[in-house]
């Protein structure tokens, strides 16, 4: 696990083709790096791993709507009986959403309250790993 996070925010919420993709991480020096993306800045070859977020964002249902996510990078154990063996472990991202409903509520949903929301597929850590690494 490392001490970068990728924050997405939508500023129209249900409308993910407009989003501002904000990474915070360190670089080689151990500063603090924030860099800001938006949509349009995707590299296309890591398109597939943003629709994968989209696609965890849409279970949410038409009550709840995402208007920020925070996606981090650690170990998923699918094999909770052997969770101390790091050969069961895969690499996943892991998501948080601020999400509102039409009332004016406000909640944050983890993976305890939507499983999809730990995406283990290679796609998506190799995203969150382009846009936290230093690129120099």
């Amino acid at each position: 696990m490392n001490n970068s996070e990728i924050q997405i925010q939508f500023p129209r919420p249900g409308q993910w083709d407009e989003f501002t993709l904000t990474a915070v991480y360190q670089d080689a020096d151990g500063y603090t790096r924030i860099d800001r993306f938006t949509q349009d800045e995707i590299p296309a070859d890591h398109a597939p791993a943003m629709q994968a977020v989209v696609a965890a964002l849409v279970g949410l249902g038409e009550d709840w709507q995402a208007v920020q996510v925070w996606a981090t990078q650690g170990w998923y154990y699918p094999d909770h009986v052997n969770e101390d063996n790091p050969i069961v472990a895969v690499e996943a991202v892991y998501l948080a959403v601020e999400a509102v409903n039409p009332h004016g509520g406000r909640r944050i949903f983890t993976a305890r309250d939507y499983p999809a929301f730990v995406i283990t597929e290679p796609a998506a850590v190799e995203f969150f790993k382009f846009f936290t690494t230093v690129n120099e």
